[in-house]
């Protein structure tokens, strides 16, 4: 009789075919059933056999197939008959436990279609332990409920909501869409959401109505990159504008004036101020389209909400008709917007992070072409290995031989009676003090770190 290569010590393994794909590993379980499922009777009587096949983690790079020769029983009691349940089995899908966990595991990293054909089953089988995986792992996994959270969006064959936790730069939900309903409901669902003192965004109207509907206590901030983000289309919209009006002779002139005049003029090299001071001293619009590009940017320099308003009407006053219509959508954007974009100025926060998410997601959405919205949500969410955790447990550390002595000095030896047959519950030692402590609580998850998400993109492990 060969080996029991399944290790699966409820199973005797009677023979082995191998072929050049597939380990067909006939066997039979070791303890037939005691009692009737039905009546709990034991008084049993065998009732032939089936062959029944269950997978198994591929071995040695080949399928497994497991042919159990399963038992069908007759229960002398109530007359019914019954096949024994395979141990380590899931029946529902004919494939043992270690393979169906196995399997969940390796469909958030892996695309399905790959592991159906390690296994040796139909994609839609791995696609629904996939969903079965997932759900479990949300009534499992709990993030902790960001106190600066973080809202923004991205385009995945249509806009779907992210929420970060802006203070550990992690990622703890991707929600469907964006609309002010489905927001909501997910502050609704929030455990500890009265917890939230900041609520960093854009200028997305159902993110501020779902904020200030669901969480009265939070801050809205809109996040500066989006505002400033503004100004740099402004400018674009005078660049291409004025240069509809030039001669091909003048255009060339103007080669890389898109990348000079988009960056900040503190970070331009020495060839690029030259080129900028020719541009400005012979197209004066672009000049100043320049400048008071520049200068909003500098409105971000007040070190307070009241003197970044003022430095804002300053610059709403230089704007001249000649480019007030490329600046419009800014003006009227900081104008409906301005509580929310002076916040900033009180408390400096940013959804930098969560910028650089999204970039990290269509990253991932190209490389998995074809994933479904849910898959992709899994794989940012609950990648093994990506979660950033904190124990509230301090680390043990080794008292130092100084604090040691001073301990041991307290006792007071002299004071031990060296009569004989004193009793050691009298003796008036005085030992040295120890704090109680309570049991620490488990680890904190702050959800997906971006920045391991982006390590583990780059080294092929998503």
């Amino acid at each position: 009789m060969p080996a029991n290569i399944l290790n699966l010590p409820k199973f005797l393994v009677i023979s082995v075919e191998n072929t050049d794909h597939d380990y067909h590993i006939y066997a039979e379980t070791k303890q037939a059933p005691a009692k009737c499922p039905h009546c709990e009777s034991t008084e049993l009587v065998g009732f032939g056999r089936r062959e029944q096949m269950v997978r198994d983690l591929p071995m040695h790079g080949k399928r497994v197939g497991i042919y159990v020769s399963t038992r069908r029983m007759q229960c002398r009691g109530c007359s019914k008959t019954f096949s024994e349940v395979l141990p380590e089995v899931d029946e529902r899908r004919s494939m043992t436990s270690r393979l169906l966990a196995w399997i969940g595991r390796q469909s958030i990293k892996r695309t399905f279609a790959s592991i159906a054909e390690e296994v040796g089953v139909v994609e839609g089988t791995v696609r629904m332990i996939f969903k079965d995986h997932i759900s479990e792992l949300e009534k499992d996994v709990r993030f902790e409920t960001p106190t600066w959270m973080g809202m923004d969006e991205i385009h995945l064959i249509k806009y779907r909501g992210v929420i970060t936790n802006i203070q550990n730069n992690t990622v703890v939900e991707l929600l469907p869409n964006r609309n002010k309903e489905t927001i909501i409901n997910y502050f609704a669902g929030l455990e500890g959401r009265e917890r939230i003192q900041y609520v960093a965004m854009d200028m997305w109207a159902p993110y501020r109505d779902a904020v200030a509907l669901m969480l009265p206590q939070a801050t809205i901030v809109i996040d500066k990159f989006h505002v400033v983000k503004m100004a740099n289309e402004a400018m674009e919209k005078v660049r291409k504008s004025f240069r509809e009006s030039l001669t091909p002779k003048q255009r060339r002139g103007l080669m890389h004036d898109r990348f000079v005049l988009l960056k900040r003029e503190h970070d331009l090299n020495d060839k690029e101020v030259l080129l900028l001071s020719g541009w400005v001293r012979n197209y004066p619009e672009l000049g100043l389209a320049h400048r008071l590009k520049e200068d909003f940017f500098k409105i971000y320099d007040a070190k307070s909400a009241e003197e970044a308003l003022d430095k804002f009407a300053a610059w709403d006053i230089a704007v001249t008709h000649e480019v007030r219509d490329a600046f419009s959508d800014l003006i009227r954007a900081w104008r409906n917007w301005q509580p929310y974009i002076v916040s900033y100025f009180d408390h400096p926060i940013t959804n930098a992070y969560t910028e650089s998410l999204n970039s990290l997601i269509r990253v991932m959405d190209r490389i998995g072409r074809g994933y479904s919205f849910e898959a992709l949500r899994a794989k940012i969410l609950f990648t093994e290995g990506a979660h950033a955790h904190k124990q509230k447990r301090p680390r043990f550390e080794r008292r130092s031989g100084v604090e040691r002595k001073e301990q041991l000095d307290e006792i007071k030896l002299d004071r031990i009676p060296h009569m004989v047959g004193f009793a050691m519950d009298e003796m008036p030692l005085k030992l040295p003090k120890v704090k109680s402590t309570q049991l620490p609580d488990a680890p904190k998850n702050y959800g997906a770190d971006i920045s391991t998400l982006i390590r583990m993109i780059e080294e092929g492990e998503l």
